[in-house]
């Protein structure tokens, strides 16, 4: 599979996705063995609130970018549904004219609960579409407004997309992404207020920005449904990829690569960290412990810890 996957080829990446979402161990060997051959692609991570246009943003993205000859991977991240647990395809509904399109990838992603606005399997995915050799890839995040700062730690320019009129909204994001995104955009700039959001969030970047870092956010204005501004907003992720090639202290790929080891290290110690409990029988304990309220969750956590460390120094 490992071969194909280098090659481009749609149908085992397609089902290796399937795995790494199934979390297969034999997927994450793959994964594992796929790793030297990433680094090469620039990630761009969309994220905003619900309805700022996202998904129509990233469609005309995709076409902006198949016109200049590159390929492009893109993972939308949509709700789970209640019925299936996995993605509602709103978003790759949205990008279907690129479906046939042999130089895109396009896969959805239920975020099963994961906080944050990304999916548990997103920094694997990403990783295969780097190795298959996608020249960009998209990250579309669910839209949860502050807690999709996480995109921040995946992608290598952020953009934060939002509409005029969002008024306490912005203020509501501001501590997070708008700190540390690379690009805003203010989509549907046709409609009315447009300009005093885009002056508002400009004025937003300047007070929040660090003397420290060279890079000054652009605040650029869109109408995705019309196609306008696109050429423009891909020209500044072009300009902030290249400066960030020249500037690696501000942002590189080493801060997606932490932030994946720092996901997959609390997957693997939680996974050991319930076989521990289960096998010495105190699992079930602290459970019926917090059903008859006996202890809180907070509380249970702490015993737990206890348990596992004065097991590992009587191990010792």
């Amino acid at each position: 599979m490992m071969e194909s996957i280098l090659k481009g080829d749609v149908r085992a990446v397609a089902r290796l996705m399937r795995e790494i979402d199934e979390q297969s161990p034999l997927a994450l060997e793959t994964v594992r063995a796929l790793f030297p051959h990433t680094g090469k692609a620039h990630i761009v991570g969309i994220t905003g609130p619900p309805g700022a246009g996202k998904s129509t943003l990233v469609d005309r993205l995709i076409a902006g970018y198949r016109k200049k000859g590159m390929t492009v991977g893109v993972l939308a991240i949509d709700p789970t549904s209640p019925v299936s647990g996995g993605a509602i395809l709103g978003d790759r509904i949205r990008m279907q004219r690129h479906a046939t399109d042999p130089g895109v990838f396009i896969r959805s992603l239920a975020t099963r609960g994961h906080v944050g606005g990304l999916s548990r399997s997103v920094y694997d995915m990403v990783l295969v579409l780097d190795a298959m050799g996608k020249e960009i890839i998209i990250v579309e995040t669910v839209g949860v407004g502050q807690d999709a700062v996480e995109i921040t730690d995946l992608a290598d320019t952020s953009i934060l997309v939002v509409t005029p009129g969002m008024g306490d909204d912005i203020q509501a994001i501001k501590a997070g992404i708008l700190e540390t995104a690379a690009i805003l955009v203010v989509n549907k700039a046709d409609l009315q207020g447009a300009d005093s959001t885009s002056a508002g969030m400009k004025a937003l970047f300047a007070m929040g920005a660090s003397s420290q870092k060279r890079w000054k956010p652009p605040v650029l204005k869109t109408e995705a449904v019309k196609d306008q501004g696109i050429d423009t907003l891909i020209d500044a992720i072009s300009e902030h990829h290249n400066y960030i090639k020249n500037h690696p202290g501000e942002k590189t790929h080493s801060k997606g690569l932490r932030a994946a080891f720092f996901n997959a290290l609390q997957q693997a110690l939680l996974q050991k960290a319930l076989t521990r409990l289960q096998q010495k029988k105190k699992l079930d304990i602290l459970f019926a412990a917090l059903e008859k309220r006996r202890i809180d969750p907070f509380s249970a956590a702490k015993q737990a810890v206890d348990i596992l460390f004065n097991a590992d120094a009587e191990d010792a």
